[in-house]
């Protein structure tokens, strides 16, 4: 009787843990703006663009908006098809610009996984010094095999009203 216990047991916690993993990472997640249908499957989910917004969470005061086609079709809807690179991205300064910590040239901001396996999508962030100028790319790569697909977006550290502060981002970066 112990040992069919300790499998119940075994089986309950795996359980919990399973519903409670989504809602931990939810707080990592882009928000949804909108989706628009581009390709209409008559039984299945049809093909979408999706607008997504996210706070960069190293500078206060950038938001970055990003479209992405998503698979539709019973293998889109199941998360088994490889979605393609296209990726088109948007930044800009929202607020006050406040540089929280140090961070690398290409430090990731985002990312995302694209196919079950090896393909992911990724939002960098960088520095240019000359400028003064956050900027931002967006691409997605496989193990073996990267895609050219990018887009990139800069936002110039601008004063934020009368009283604001501007930073140099070359100060922010950790060498």
């Amino acid at each position: 009787m112990r040992g069919i216990r300790t499998v119940a047991d075994s089986i309950l916690i795996a359980a919990s843990f399973l519903l409670l993993a989504p809602a931990a990472r939810a707080a990592d997640e882009p928000d949804l703006i909108f989706r628009r249908s581009t390709v209409f499957n008559l039984l299945s989910p049809n093909d979408k663009l999706g607008t997504y917004g996210l706070d960069d969470p190293v500078v206060e005061g950038v938001a970055c908006h990003f479209t992405v086609p998503e698979k539709g079709g019973w293998s889109g809807w199941l998360g088994l098809s490889e979605q393609v690179s296209d990726i088109s991205l948007s930044c800009r300064q929202i607020g006050p610009i406040r540089i929280k910590q140090k961070f690398e040239q290409g430090e990731d901001v985002f990312r995302q996984r694209r196919s079950l396996f090896f393909k992911k999508m990724q939002i960098v962030r960088g520095c240019d010094p000359k400028r003064n100028t956050l900027v931002y790319m967006v691409f997605s790569d496989r193990v073996i095999e990267g895609s050219p697909e990018n887009s990139t977006s800069s936002v110039p550290i601008m004063p934020w009203g009368a009283s604001d502060q501007i930073q140099k981002c070359a100060d922010w970066l950790a060498n």
